[in-house]
């Protein structure tokens, strides 16, 4: 741990508790203290050698750390599961910090899923305004026509979600068995955005990868296998999300 003046939200989301935004609230709302004195002032700066509690409970003080997960299909994107099925942490072996996915993969979606203890780096992901693009190949039952796929772009009604892409791309078209795999870039992601956009479509997806994060693609890795993201890597992602 280092001496480094930080501002106390940007500690607490990094400790993996919330993200900076809820931070902000709990310091707001006098729900944290820092070394025994309830603290309000969003300028606050601490260092790690300061005791900080949130909620009445002491930040346990980790350093941040990030990685990358080659998700099966068949794999719960959470740290638990109440019906005892597999869940993505089991697969990263004994990492002593308390990580946890940012954002979700379904069920029955494969790909790339980052997890961190960073609440701040997780916030800064999930967020649609960052812009970070997410890129997905779907096999689809049925072949949608240019018109019915230019409202993948416009937005298509589920529910009361308007779910869209940035972009898609058709990569093969198979007549014979009445299939297409496109390739589809989201900023965002709902639940079950992609499945549910072409369910509404009458295109339902028989199979889901997400092949990119940003910059980091599943080049070198197999489903189960999982790495650290490099010191570089975390600092570009920032730069990209901060673009």
């Amino acid at each position: 741990m280092t001496n480094t003046l930080e501002r106390l939200q940007k500690v607490i989301a990094q400790s993996g508790v919330t993200s900076r935004r809820k931070a902000e609230k709990l310091i707001a709302d006098g729900k944290v203290k820092v070394n025994k004195k309830t603290v309000t002032e969003l300028g606050t700066k601490v260092t790690h050698q300061d005791n900080i509690e949130v909620d009445g409970v002491l930040l346990e003080k980790e350093e941040p750390v990030y990685y990358m997960l080659y998700k099966p299909r068949g794999v719960i994107s959470s740290i638990t599961d109440d019906k005892g099925r597999k869940v993505v942490t089991d697969y990263l072996g004994e990492v002593p910090e308390r990580i946890y996915p940012i954002g979700r993969l379904d069920y029955d979606t494969s790909g790339i899923l980052l997890l961190t203890n960073d609440g701040d780096f997780a916030n800064m992901l999930m967020h649609p305004r960052y812009g970070v693009d997410k890129v997905y190949v779907a096999k689809t039952d049925g072949i949608p026509d240019k018109q019915e796929l230019n409202k993948l772009r416009k937005g298509v009604r589920s529910d009361n979600d308007l779910l869209k892409v940035v972009r898609y791309k058709v990569l093969e078209v198979d007549r014979q068995k009445n299939t297409m795999i496109l390739e589809l870039t989201l900023h965002e992601g709902k639940n079950r955005h992609i499945r549910r956009m072409m369910d509404a479509l009458g295109y339902p997806v028989s199979k889901l990868k997400r092949e990119k994060y940003g910059f980091l693609n599943l080049q070198r890795m197999q489903p189960g296998d999982f790495r650290p993201l490099t010191p570089h890597e975390v600092k570009k992602m920032r730069l990209l999300a901060n673009d």
